[in-house]
Formats: structure tokens, C-alpha cells, sequence
């Protein structure tokens, strides 16, 4: 299974979580605890973290959490997330506990926390999902074109739906 450093590779590995400055500060024995720092760029138009940022933290917590028992080829398979109350502070903490593992799937729980410059933690939202191994496949490096640049000229379900046409 993965370590604290092996996973904190794998977040730094996701442009989203860097975009957002996310850290992991705690993996392993079926938990995980991702936070982030709460910045304006961050707020909604009310001064309140918004909720994108709160589902982003559950979701990935969740899944860090399974890893340490499923290892790290996860996908999230869903996950629900209950806004409890406005998210202001000056961290968000989400940490997710492995709740129920098998030997390709684990469900977990999540509560997301604000804590404010002086340490005290806030309830602002819990989530529950499962994430699953993902299918093997292979990935093309960063540097190797995914596939051809959308242009315009039609829309990216009608390419999609070309692509798989194709390739049947």
C-alpha cells in the first residue's frame, strides 16, 4: 500500500489540487485529511468558500482515504455532500475515515471542517461516497497529444460519439 509521501505525490500529480494549493496531512490506517488554505479567489459572491471547494475536498479525501486500503488506481464512484453551514475561516480541512472496504471498492465518510486563525474547527459540511480500482489502461504522457484540439465545429459530445463510431 501507499505511503504518506507517495500519496502527497499523487496530489501534487493533479493540476486541480495544485491550482487549489491542496495538502495532505494525514494518510493512512484507513483515514485521510486534506486541507487547503481559504483565499478570496476561493469565495462565492457572498464572502463564503464555495461549495465547488467544499465537494472538491470531500470528494478527494474520500478517495485518499480508500487508497490507504485499496491502494492508489482510484476512481471515485460517487459521493453525496450536505452543505451544513457557510464555510469561513482561514484553512478547509476534510477528513474522511474508511467506513467499509471490500476487495475493489471502499465507502467512506467525510466532514469538512473551516478552522479559524485560532485553531478552533467548525462543522461546515459532511459527505459520504465509495470509490472503486480503476480499469487498467494506458495513459499518454502529458507531453503526447490526447487527441485532436476541439475546433468549433461541432460539439464535444458529437466528437466523442465520433471518436467511439470510429473506433468500433
Amino acid at each position: 500500500m501507499l505511503d504518506i509521501e507517495a500519496a502527497r505525490r499523487g496530489l501534487e500529480s493533479q493540476p486541480f489540487s495544485r491550482l487549489l494549493g491542496a495538502r495532505l496531512t494525514e494518510f493512512g490506517d484507513g483515514a485521510a485529511t486534506l486541507e487547503l488554505d481559504i483565499r478570496a479567489e476561493l469565495e462565492q459572491q457572498n464572502g463564503y468558500l464555495h461549495g465547488g471547494v467544499l465537494a472538491y475536498a470531500a470528494d478527494n479525501a474520500l478517495t485518499f482515504a480508500a487508497g490507504t486500503v485499496l491502494g492508489p488506481a482510484l476512481l471515485t464512484a460517487g459521493f453525496t455532500i450536505d452543505y451544513l453551514r457557510p464555510a469561513v475561516g482561514a484553512t478547509l480541512r476534510a477528513r474522511a475515515v474508511v467506513v467499509q472496504a471490500g476487495r475493489s471498492r471502499a465507502t467512506c465518510r467525510c466532514e469538512v471542517y473551516t478552522v479559524d486563525g485560532d485553531g478552533a474547527a467548525t462543522l461546515c459540511a459532511a459527505a459520504q461516497g465509495s470509490a472503486r480500482l480503476a480499469p487498467a489502461r494506458q495513459v499518454p504522457s502529458r507531453d503526447e497529444p490526447r487527441e485532436k484540439p476541439f475546433t468549433g465545429k461541432e460539439n464535444p459530445g458529437q466528437a466523442a460519439a465520433r471518436a467511439g463510431l470510429e473506433n468500433a
